[in-house]
């Protein structure tokens, strides 16, 4: 259903606010059918905000947005769903993998999606998020004494 709307009514993005409604609307619906999904969820955004200069905040099209120095490292969507942005390169070989999926409307982009399915999912969400950290970290020119995983590693 998700594909559907963003595929087909992704035009209504523009509403203002109709966003957050069909992404609660999934939470709910994800509530019902599938309540674990929101515990990962949870366990993701803590581990995520142990990280050095990490933020989150409500995704403009609803779900959870992770900011590294206010610049987007991915978001996830109520139903599971994370996206974000990752090199053409690495999102090639993340595909090659088979985990990842093109992004569901950024298709010849470096952004790539991935659906959670069970914990072992949530744990790879937790290392692409990583990685997307890593990116920023690097890009920004600024250290981070975290040690990171490197993309071999996943």
């Amino acid at each position: 259903m998700f594909l559907f709307v963003t595929r087909y009514l992704g035009f209504l993005k523009s509403v203002p606010t109709l966003g957050w409604a069909f992404d609660g609307w999934l939470k709910l619906w994800v509530l019902i059918k599938k309540p674990e999904i929101l515990d990962w969820m949870d366990e993701i955004e803590a581990e995520v905000l142990k990280w050095e200069n990490t933020t989150s905040v409500i995704h403009k099209y609803g779900g959870m947005q992770f900011n590294y120095r206010d610049k987007e490292i991915g978001h996830i969507h109520s139903n599971g769903l994370l996206d974000m942005l990752l090199s053409r390169s690495v999102k090639q070989s993340l595909m090659q993998v088979g985990r990842v999926e093109h992004h569901h409307s950024f298709i010849n982009t470096g952004w790539i999606s991935f659906y959670m399915h069970n914990a072992d999912d949530k744990e790879y969400a937790l290392k692409l998020l990583r990685m997307g950290y890593e990116r920023l970290v690097v890009k920004s020119g600024v250290r981070s004494s975290d040690s990171l995983p490197t993309f071999k590693s996943i």
